[in-house]
């Protein structure tokens, strides 16, 4: 399998890379990304050194159409794994313009070109905030596939709307187009904006770590392997026009998972620093995936203690990985964000 996957410098993109050499010895990997502020090469060094021949790379915009026709065709691409968007809700309450150019733009341009070329197998990767948010009140509810869209922020909306033109695809031109949607990520890689490496970045570093509201914000969590296996089994298995939700089965609320990340570093609770909610934050997330373990084997390998156990670790052995993805324009937005809302 020739396999386009775009967005690929970023976390999860860069993870499943890796697990897909590793694991399957067919596979040749042609990775797209523009390299913006939460791309980067470093998360890919190993593979481009011990996998010549079945790895390439080329830096374009998935909302390139000529870029994009021009690399499909160079490298005789015959699936689509697209990872890449812009991918921060702060972000997109700050300016939305990014999340309409990549995620609906992108997208749309990168199924016009798939269909145009005849591609038997295009994977979207979508997530749990398109749904909006479940009442904290009603534990036992939890995300279906058929559960109506209602996006609350700018960056659920975008993806939202790209998951609508799949959708479209599907039903007007019948491409194979399929749809999935994960819970919260966490593993290697993920840019230190993200909960998990910023509050450890703080943590380590004596700081405040800036918790959101009252902090009982919940969310279902997945290690991004287990993520990363999951649209592997959508790429081989999946069901044209189908969506699958993906989770850990892993809910936690946001001061659970703070406190944890200081008992792991030794540090107490009176680090945590309060600050004003933001703009339309979801109560809670959970996903049921009762559908991809039944039709295409799925299931969670990882628990949250070991998985973030796990994570951690790797943070504290990759200090300098993590100092060199915080660039200055990076530390500009999150100081002016956060501190905009003590």
């Amino acid at each position: 399998m020739r396999i386009l996957i775009t967005g690929g410098c970023g976390f999860i993109g860069s993870n499943f890379i890796h697990m897909l050499l590793q694991e399957d010895p067919t596979a040749f990997i042609c990775n797209v990304d523009a390299l913006t502020y939460a791309g980067n090469p470093a998360n890919l060094a190993f593979v481009q050194e011990n996998y010549p021949g079945r790895y390439v790379f080329a830096k374009a915009d998935i909302a390139d159409e000529e870029a994009m026709r021009r690399i499909f065709r160079d490298n005789g691409i015959d699936a689509v794994v697209n990872f890449a968007a812009e991918s921060h809700v702060d972000r997109s309450i700050a300016d939305p313009s990014p999340f309409i150019y990549t995620n609906v733009r992108g997208a749309q341009v990168l199924l016009s070109v798939a269909h145009e070329l005849g591609i038997k197998q295009f994977v979207h990767i979508s997530t749990d905030e398109v749904y909006g948010s479940l009442s904290l009140d009603e534990p036992d509810t939890a995300f279906t596939e058929q559960t109506p869209l209602a996006p609350n922020s700018p960056y659920s909306a975008s993806k939202a709307a790209a998951d609508l033109f799949c959708r479209a695809w599907h039903e007007t031109y019948g491409f194979p187009a399929v749809i999935t949607r994960c819970s919260n990520n966490y593993g290697p890689y993920q840019f230190p904006e993200k909960l998990l490496p910023l509050m450890y970045r703080k943590a380590v570093r004596n700081e405040p770590l800036p918790v959101y509201g009252d902090g009982k914000n919940v969310r279902d969590w997945i290690h991004v392997l287990d993520h990363c296996r999951g649209v592997y089994l959508a790429l081989t298995k999946g069901r044209p026009g189908a969506v699958y939700n993906f989770g850990g089965g892993a809910e936690r609320n946001n001061l659970e998972v703070v406190r944890a990340i200081l008992r792991f570093c030794g540090k107490s609770d009176d680090l945590i620093s309060f600050i004003r909610d933001r703009p339309g934050h979801d109560k809670r997330y959970a996903m049921n995936y009762d559908l991809a373990a039944r039709e295409l084997g799925f299931s969670p390998r990882y628990t949250f203690e070991a998985g973030l156990e796990a994570t951690l670790r790797w943070y504290g052995e990759n200090e300098a990985w993590m100092e060199g993805v915080t660039s200055g324009a990076y530390l500009t937005f999150m100081r002016e964000w956060y501190g905009d809302r003590t």
